[in-house]
């Protein structure tokens, strides 16, 4: 019994100790470190800086308008021509960049067609600068005010006297752009040449040590300083503007009217502030260069040289075209090779044949201000000439429309493929990364707003280096580094590039090059490939018939002006005009 009893006295007890509640016992927990998060292995890394060589002098870059820049390096220059009012100084400039030619027509065709440029006046005697035959001659009939407003469209600036006669002569003050030898019509177009102006690129034997057309010759060119006759006793040594005001503006250069003693490039003109001449235009400079955002529509073109698919044939050398008047009659001249063969393909045009001074010359004539094409070919390869026998191409970056044969901006990614870059790119190691940078377009030249860097391998911005994402497509990039639409173009983020605002115009055809209608595209100007074996020179005739001649309005002198029983000068205006 007593057994019994204990047992149910135990089995309670337990029941008991596990019903009653416990007393938790306090615990610490501490939180898990964890190991620091790698970074995952497929992550680009950033792209090592770029080895440049910077632009040296006579680098050249297209830009926004269609100019050729070229590239005046940081120094000194012997200024001046050491008599009178110009003695010779040393002046220091910092590095910029100067229109490698003046402006032409078509470029100031674009800057008119955007609304942002007066028509220039019509010059009696000068092409209609709407004309597109006469698209690379230099614009003239424009004002001070004109050329001012034109170069700040351009994102540019007319260049100072200093900056004008460095481009000019080079650090050592030659006395041509060409340097010491005699002028002759074959190094520029003065007096007893022409007697009108002529393309810009019509005389590479006068450039200067930069690689500059027309320094001397052609046309009188606007600078930005105002004018005094003894500014030179003032003037700063290191980059200096002029005059702080005055009632005239500094001409420079020489026009095709300009006589052999006032050829030296260190003569200096002047005209007041609205003075206009058939024998004055002017070129732009620009000291820092911004990085530009690229036209989102192009022109297509047939590369200078290219010929027709698959073919070997030899073209014709030809000579350098040169065109006068005779009477009333306009002709135009050009050597051909004496085995070629040769045919006029423009009606109202005819030409003469002969041998003079042991050189094949062809003498065309045809109807005042018009343009004629010569067809040259060399007769082993036989075959008819035709116009569509070269390749269509665009600018690295772009790809071209088939139904309109335009080129439509189309950047690319970055990054090399399996099989390297698209055609005009180029593959460039940065440190452990292989990318693509545009390279060079089919007629050997950048993309506007940049320069070949032989160190780098590639076209670079000179503002922002290799890392400016043109034809790269980086959205994010482009709309805080690109910049530079012009007034009449809006930069489109979704696209990145200048879009045309309505009613506005893209850039036309490139300098040296006409809008051909046929191919609807843009082809070589003065010679052109053709067919396998044959060449196309277009011809340019200049206006004979008889006008109206001003001979005060082309003095731009106040003393030969005053001499002129015919003439008075305006003391205001700064000009020579009819008694």
């Amino acid at each position: 019994m007593k057994s019994l009893s204990w047992m149910i006295l135990l089995s309670v007890l337990m029941v008991a100790s596990c019903t009653t509640a416990a007393t938790p016992t306090p615990t610490t927990v501490s939180p898990t470190v964890l190991p620091p998060t790698e970074i995952p292995a497929t992550a680009t890394p950033a792209l090592a800086p770029a080895a440049l060589a910077g632009p040296q002098a006579g680098s050249s870059m297209l830009w926004l308008d269609g100019a050729m820049l070229v590239y005046v390096p940081a120094g000194e220059f012997v200024m001046g021509t050491g008599t009178g009012s110009t003695p010779e100084k040393t002046v220091y400039l910092d590095g910029y960049w100067i229109y490698g030619t003046p402006v032409t027509n078509k470029m100031y065709t674009q800057c008119v067609a955007t609304g942002n440029c007066a028509p220039p006046a019509q010059e009696i005697g000068s092409p209609v600068y709407s004309n597109p035959q006469y698209g690379d001659f230099p614009a003239v009939g424009v004002t001070w005010d004109m050329a001012a407003n034109y170069c700040g469209w351009a994102q540019a600036q007319l260049p100072t006297e200093a900056q004008w006669e460095k481009a000019a002569r080079g650090a050592d003050g030659a006395v041509f752009p060409w340097g010491i030898a005699e002028p002759s019509c074959s190094a520029l177009n003065f007096k007893g040449c022409l007697g009108h102006t002529t393309g810009v690129l019509d005389y590479p034997d006068g450039r200067s040590p930069y690689g500059a057309y027309d320094m001397g010759g052609n046309i009188f060119q606007w600078v930005n300083d105002f004018y005094t006759e003894h500014a030179y006793d003032s003037m700063e040594s290191r980059n200096p503007t002029g005059p702080a005001s005055g009632d005239s503006h500094v001409l420079r250069g020489s026009s095709y009217e300009t006589e052999l003693a006032f050829l030296p490039s260190g003569v200096r003109h002047y005209g007041g502030a609205g003075y206009h001449s058939p024998e004055l235009g002017f070129r732009c400079a620009i000291p820092q260069p911004k990085p530009l955002a690229p036209f989102c529509q192009l022109s297509s073109y047939v590369p200078t040289g290219a010929g027709p698919s698959g073919s070997t044939c030899e073209l014709p050398q030809m000579g350098v075209q040169r065109n006068y008047c005779a009477g009333r009659v306009g002709y135009a001249t050009i050597t051909i090779p004496e085995g070629a063969t040769y045919r006029i393909t423009t009606p109202g045009y005819s030409c003469s044949d002969a041998i003079v001074n042991g050189e094949r010359l062809i003498t065309c004539s045809g109807p005042d201000e018009s343009t004629g094409k010569l067809t040259v070919c060399n007769a082993a390869c036989g075959g008819e000439p035709s116009e569509t026998g070269a390749p269509i191409v665009c600018d690295p970056g772009y790809n071209l429309d088939a139904s309109t044969v335009m080129c439509i901006y189309a950047p690319i990614s970055l990054e090399a493929g399996v099989s390297g870059c698209p055609v005009g790119y180029n593959l460039i190691q940065r440190g452990s990364r292989k990318i693509c940078a545009v390279g060079l377009n089919q007629n050997g030249q950048c993309s506007p707003g940049m320069y070949y860097d032989g160190q780098y391998g590639a076209c670079v911005s000179p503002a922002a280096g290799a890392d400016a994402p043109y034809g790269i497509n980086d959205p994010a990039t482009a709309s805080q580094m690109l910049q530079g639409c012009a007034a009449g173009y809006t930069y489109d983020p979704a696209y990145q590039c200048c879009q045309a605002n309505a009613g506005g115009a893209y850039p036309g055809c490139p300098l040296g090059f006409a809008f051909e209608e046929g191919q609807n595209t843009c082809v070589p100007q003065r010679i052109s490939v053709s067919s396998p074996g044959c060449v196309t020179v277009s011809m340019n005739i200049a206006r004979c018939e008889p006008i109206p001649e001003d001979f005060c309005s082309v003095i731009i002198n106040e003393a030969i002006c005053k001499r002129n029983p015919l003439c008075t000068w305006q003391e205001r205006q700064g000009y020579c005009r009819p008694k």
